[in-house]
Order: structure tokens, then sequence, then C-alpha cells
């Protein structure tokens, strides 16, 4: 049995104004109160993270950034760097999700950069990583993880990556409604960890936790957290609302 802490963290994208982030957390927080199997990390929008911050102040909820800009500050209009969101309250980022690839521009390698940016300023990362319909259709998931997680993990000295988590995300299954199936699952989940293998080492690799994040929701989060390669899940859409978000917490 994996000795990993499970990991659930909610995507909140671009949905929530500061009030609705408040009843958000007023709400949520009476039905995890005394959770303590899984990490549970918040990740709304930038101009939400304060309000979040105090209302979860001394409870078990943690914060987190969506993304951020690797550099530490500069004439960047639009962008975040990591001391910010240290300030701020965070604890964790989410750092090169499908949608910022798809329609940022983010790249293997700029996910990387954010990467170094984040462990030096002790931030949790949680690295995203997953195919495309057509690339699994063709036979192309097991090259599209190994390479997003080699590149994503370049010049990372093992010393310094014990807070990285992975959430292999198929592209194919984000706001579709479609799921990987548990044992499809399992299996990206296991080509990242023998990535991580050769990255980073097997030690480091047997304690990195690998996140599944596509359309999971309350019916199906049981069977993916049973399976032993899956250490948790980054939530999107269900993690809108407290009582579906705390159902899966609570699998």
């Amino acid at each position: 049995m994996s000795t990993r802490k499970p990991l659930i963290a909610a995507n909140w994208k671009m949905y929530k104004t500061p009030a609705q982030a408040n009843d958000f957390v007023t709400a949520f927080l009476p039905l995890v109160h005394s959770h303590t199997r899984d990490e549970i990390v918040l990740c709304p929008p930038f101009v939400d993270i304060a309000t979040v911050v105090a209302a979860a102040q001394g409870s078990n909820v943690r914060v987190g950034g969506q993304n951020m800009y690797w550099k530490e500050e500069g004439a960047f209009t639009g962008e975040i760097s990591a001391p910010m969101l240290v300030a701020a309250g965070c604890t964790h980022v989410v750092l090169g999700h499908s949608e910022r690839r798809q329609f940022f521009g983010e790249t293997d390698e700029t996910v990387n950069k954010r990467l170094h940016a984040a462990l030096k300023h002790k931030l949790i990362p949680i690295v995203c990583v997953g195919e495309l319909l057509a690339q699994r259709e063709s036979g192309k998931t097991a090259d599209v993880l190994l390479r997003q997680t080699a590149e994503a993990l370049t010049g990372i000295a093992p010393e310094h990556a014990g807070s990285i988590a992975i959430a292999y995300e198929p592209v194919w299954a984000i706001g579709t409604g479609k799921t990987a199936t548990p044992e499809m699952a399992a299996e990206a989940h296991h080509i990242i960890r023998e990535q991580v293998v050769r990255s980073l080492g097997r030690e480091i690799a047997d304690k990195m936790r690998i996140l599944y994040g596509g359309s999971v929701k309350p019916e199906n989060a049981s069977a993916l957290m049973n399976q032993e390669e899956i250490d948790g899940a980054l939530v999107g859409g269900a993690s809108l609302d407290p009582h579906s978000f705390s159902k899966i917490v609570l699998y």
C-alpha cells in the first residue's frame, strides 16, 4: 500500500468572484473539517486568493495559484510571480495546465522555468502533463507523457524535488465528461513514474505524488483513487460546488 499522502486540488479556473469564493469556503470547511487523510488545496483565480486564504485560516485547507511567471518581478504586465503568491498566503501552484498550453502558448520549456522558480520559493508545484485525443488515438500517449515529464524535470536536482506533484490530465477528458478508465489512468501514471525514475531516481519517484485530472466527479472518485498509482486528483468543474467537491475529498 502506498504511503504517499493523497493531494486533492480544486482548480476553479476562471470562475468565482471574491464574494462567491468566500461563500464556497464558508460552506466547504464544515464538510471536511476533521479530514486528515488527504492534503486539500483550493486554487482560485488570483483576485480571490486573499479572500480564500483569510476564509480558510486555521483550517486543514491550503491555497494555491493557477499559474505563475518564472521571473521574480519586472515589466511583465498581467503576470504574477512566485514571491507574490507566497506573500499572498499560497502554499501550492499549478504549472503547465493543458488550457495554459492550448490557449496561452505554454511549452515544456516554460513549464520547466516555472518549476525551477516555484521550488526556489518553496511552493509545492502541481505540474500538469497529458495527451490530446489525436495523440492517444495514434498510439503516442507514452511518447507525449515521457517527453513532457522529462522536459519539465530538466535540471531539477533530486534533493530539491521532494515536494513536486505531477498531474496527469488526458486533455480529451477535460470538460468533456469523458474520463479515462481507472486502469487507463493507472497505466499513464505508471509511465510518468518510470520517467521520474530516469530523471530523479527511484527513491524520489516512489515518493512523488501523481494526481489524476480529467473530469473527476463524485461518481468516479473512489474508483480512481483506489488505484495504487493514483495519489489524488486535480478537479475542475466538480470543484466549483462545495458539496460536490467535499464528496470527492471524502471518497
